[in-house]
């Protein structure tokens, strides 16, 4: 058994609006906010590397929680834009926190990593005891390489989030998780070193307008949970216009998934778990009330993990 024990984030000061995006190539505020929901985003300076950001929210997940660093058993840090091949940001923030004790696992996944370290953990924990999980994504590197381009450039921006998972107690229970790949679509949505990011938009948002809400009706499924009685919906925060698609084919109210992408733009692997953060504090999990997180990203890889609240 493992559960959710705390959540934490950290984002950079500098915020970045439509405008100031948009000028760089050649739209506009109400173009941008059409097509994604996104108003603002914030860009990292050049000395808050992807392991600075991962370390920052950790601190502030840990903060919050009755455990030290050198409690923790395991470190894992999802990325895709770290700024290079080896080693990963891992080891550099486990080391920062003061994870003496630490194993430090990297998972170079883009928007679904922070899912798939959270279905990780929930079956490491018993072995483990406490694991951190954490999403940092640098994007800004990556959309501002030229020659940038109107519908990439204008999603992304840069964040951390992190959740402290626990074989002992936490504020939810992890239930289940579902995990999927298809490497068929991968050439869809990649970035190679020094160059622009490539994303066939079209492509990315059917499959995951479709794969996502089949991951979470499995896991909702298997548990005899009725979507319409889930607390909240937890989502990686690619693209408004696909959240509410994928709360339409299940049949809720886009009102029932945590939004906050008009704020922090898509933070790829990090919005997941900056949602979670946010929404935990403002809300909080409800005994007995299921939760669900479920993400999409490249590859391409998705899923959904269910949790219920302590």
């Amino acid at each position: 058994m493992a559960f959710l024990r705390e959540f934490g984030m950290w984002l950079p000061s500098r915020v970045v609006t439509n405008a100031e995006i948009g000028e760089k190539v050649g739209t506009d505020n109400d173009w941008i906010r059409n097509v994604s929901g996104i108003e603002e985003r914030r860009f990292a300076a050049a000395d808050e590397t992807v392991a600075v950001m991962a370390t920052r929210a950790a601190e502030d997940c840990l903060s919050r929680s009755d455990i030290s660093p050198a409690d923790i058993g395991m470190v894992i840090v999802a990325s895709g834009s770290s700024e290079r091949r080896f080693p990963g940001p891992a080891t550099t923030a486990a080391q920062a926190l003061g994870c003496k004790n630490a194993v430090a696992l990297d998972l170079p996944l883009a928007s679904a990593g922070a899912l798939f370290g959270l279905s990780l953990a929930s079956r490491l924990a018993e072995k483990f005891g406490h694991i951190l999980v954490i999403g940092s994504e640098k994007m800004s590197s990556v959309v501002l390489t030229e020659p940038m381009e109107r519908g990439v450039a204008v999603l992304f921006g840069d964040g951390a989030g992190a959740c402290l998972v626990s074989a002992d107690k936490g504020r939810a229970r992890i239930v289940d998780s579902w995990l999927g790949s298809d490497g068929s679509y991968a050439e869809d949505l990649r970035l190679e070193f020094d160059r622009p990011l490539a994303m066939n938009g079209r492509s990315v948002i059917l499959q995951a307008s479709r794969k996502i809400p089949s991951a979470i009706q499995y896991v909702l499924d298997q548990a005899g949970v009725l979507a319409q009685t889930v607390q909240v919906y937890l989502m990686h925060q690619a693209n408004q216009n696909l959240i509410d698609r994928v709360a339409q084919a299940i049949g809720v109210s886009s009102e029932r998934f945590y939004s906050n992408i008009r704020r922090y733009g898509n933070t790829s692997s990090a919005s997941m778990l900056i949602a979670a953060t946010e929404w935990s504090r403002e809300v909080g999990f409800a005994t007995g009330e299921p939760v669900v997180f479920a993400a999409f990203g490249a590859g391409f890889n998705w899923g959904a993990l269910l949790v219920e609240g302590e």
